[in-house]
């Protein structure tokens, strides 16, 4: 016999749509130069600097910023370190000096790296400075070594120098993020199982793809039902490729998340020319936005909520790739959270909170599936205190379990008071066929009914005469 403890069966499709603790936090998982056996935990007192010092020049420190930037207050940060770093591209160089730079290594993150010569002459001579995010910011400057190598500080890349340069000359080169493995944030999913952590959703850093998306719906499942915490997953969708079409690019994306019936898996697939919190443009999957808006969302607000949760479009510059808005209705279909602008005001928005559910789900939209685990939560820390608890098994027994029931009901009611839900209740499943000597456990029925949701406005137009009889 298992451990007896308390249980949730969800019912879905009870709506008939056929066609805290914790609140707010997150965990991110991500590639990381930084080895650490403890999840970091970065708040919403930190500046950039502090937050790329303790996770490094690393895609989880740029998703970090993201997500500080609009609205967590507090993430979680579990980063892996990369198999293999990303690659670095060939260096362009423009001016008139006949000096060359080569670059080579395991880069650490995506980086826009420029190097400027602001001294003429040979190795040992000459004098540099350098810039790792596309000319927002450069190092001091320096001279150029004799040997002609230099390590560019927590980039993992070091350029190599020879001949001679001229002032002002400039060197540009772009590298590549480095990827995790499946198996590696898997395994960081799992040292999370029996964690004392609060946290009510896990952030994947980086693109992935389907075979993650699915053995992370079993994770999820796994959470609820050995571990008694309902967790959404927040993934990333990929970037197009150059010789995609735009077309070729959206139905890809419409294969990959075909066969996935999970409402606690999301995927973004909105990427954008965005400058972050540090000052650098880049173009960024719009997922550590997405978490950020979702620190400061009540749970049963939709992130699409248009007068309350708009990016800046001098943040947001463009949604990417060029041209994919005529897409977006489609994606939407496929049940990615995509994002999109609205005619007439400023600003880009999240569409949909869509997560990766079949058609016909009650909870299709974050907003859903965040107040069924707020429920779940509070449920459960009620129902657990009072287990092993004995009551009367003759006349009191009513008694007995009203009171039961009163305590249960405590946190519907105080979601329901704030406006989280609109009503809902705990009750008995079948008072009539009680037996608590011989079965030991109590069937109870819990049932709400969610917050309703304008997400379209469909008006009939027509000129009126008023002297018509």
């Amino acid at each position: 016999m298992s451990l007896r403890d308390v249980t949730f069966s969800i019912e879905d499709g009870s709506l008939g749509n056929s066609k805290d603790q914790g609140q707010g936090v997150h965990v991110k998982i991500g590639a990381s130069p930084v080895a650490s056996t403890v999840p970091l935990l970065i708040t919403n007192t930190m500046k950039p600097a502090q937050i790329k010092e303790k996770l490094g020049l690393s895609p989880l420190a740029d998703a970090c910023l993201d997500s500080i930037e609009n609205g967590a207050g507090k993430v979680y940060c579990i980063p892996i370190v990369p198999e293999s770093g990303g690659t670095v591209g060939a260096v362009k160089h423009t001016g008139s000096g006949t000096g060359k730079v080569s670059a080579a290594g395991d880069a650490n993150n995506a980086y826009d790296i420029i190097i400027q010569i602001t001294g003429s002459g040979a190795l040992n001579a000459a004098a540099f400075r350098y810039s790792a995010n596309g000319g927002y910011s450069y190092e001091e400057e320096e001279t150029i070594p004799l040997n002609g190598e230099k390590e560019l500080s927590g980039t993992g890349i070091k350029v190599t120098f020879t001949g001679e340069f001229e002032e002002h000359d400039m060197y540009r080169f772009s590298s590549a993020a480095p990827a995790v493995s499946n198996d590696a944030v898997l395994k960081a999913v799992e040292g999370l199982n029996h964690s004392d952590l609060e946290f009510e959703f896990i952030h994947i850093t980086g693109p992935s793809t389907k075979a993650l998306w699915a053995a992370l719906a079993v994770c999820a499942n796994q959470f609820l039902s050995l571990y008694k915490r309902p967790v959404l997953f927040l993934c990333e969708a990929r970037y197009k490729t150059e010789d995609e079409t735009l077309d070729q690019y959206a139905a890809a994306l419409k294969a990959e998340s075909k066969g996935i019936d999970s409402f606690y898996i999301q995927v973004c697939s909105a990427w954008s020319r965005y400058t972050r919190w540090d000052g650098r443009e880049q173009l960024i999957n719009n997922a550590g936005i997405v978490a950020g808006l979702y620190g400061i969302a009540a749970v049963q607000q939709s992130i699409g909520q248009v007068d309350t949760f708009s990016i800046s479009e001098a943040k947001m510059t463009k949604l990417m790739p060029e041209g994919i808005e005529d897409y977006i209705s489609d994606l939407d279909d496929a049940n990615y959270l995509t994002f999109r602008k609205y005619y007439g005001i400023t600003g880009c928005y999240v569409n949909n909170a869509r997560v990766l559910c079949r058609d016909g789900s009650d909870y299709r939209y974050a907003e859903h599936v965040r107040v069924l685990n707020k429920i779940i939560r509070e449920i459960y820390k009620k129902s657990v205190s009072m287990l092993q608890m004995d009551i009367s098994a003759s006349d009191d027994m009513e008694t007995d379990i009203n009171n039961i029931l009163e305590t249960l009901n405590t946190p519907i009611e105080d979601m329901a008071d704030a406006k989280e839900i609109s009503s809902g209740s705990v009750s008995i499943a079948d008072a009539e066929h009680v037996n608590i000597l011989q079965d030991e456990e109590l069937e109870l029925m819990l049932t709400f009914v969610p917050r309703g949701y304008i997400r379209e406005f469909i008006f009939d137009l027509a000129m009126e005469n008023p002297y018509r009889n």
